[in-house]
């Protein structure tokens, strides 16, 4: 039986695959209208880093969370963080897109970047380290 908080993370990543499924649409149209034949950077990197993050939320996130030893209430609230760090990341990306202002985000980066790198940081890392330590600690 799967349990109920694996569910809902396989539930985020198809949500997160739909929405890479239609940004890849707009890769396509911008592709087609561009005289080089290219998306806008951002546009590419949203579109592959939603089909990679929906993977790894179904792949990764969801079995750890289904074979964890932690209670449900630990497991959704790690898969949750992850999950909500994957949807800020490809949010931003699409936002860099939509404003095609810039094509290295590094570069020409705005003074509240660092907090979000960080909180990006610990919020993957960490909900990662929750979620593999209740696995270890259940199935090791």
């Amino acid at each position: 039986m799967i349990r109920q908080e694996t569910a809902w993370v396989l539930f985020a990543a198809g949500l997160i695959f739909l929405a890479a499924l239609v940004l890849g649409v707009w890769k396509w149209q911008q592709s087609i209208a561009s005289p080089d034949g290219t998306a806008h950077r951002y546009v590419n990197v949203a579109h592959s880093s939603g089909l990679l993050y929906s993977f790894a939320t179904s792949a990764v996130v969801a079995p750890l969370v289904q074979f964890s030893g932690w209670p449900s209430a630990v497991n959704i609230t790690a898969a949750a963080v992850i999950v909500g760090m994957f949807v800020v990341t490809i949010s931003t990306y699409v936002r860099l897109g939509l404003e095609g202002r810039t094509d290295n985000q590094m570069r020409d980066r705005k003074s509240g970047l660092r907090g979000v790198r960080e909180a990006l940081i610990v919020g993957e890392i960490g909900g990662t380290v929750v979620l593999l330590s209740g696995f270890a600690s259940a199935q090791l």
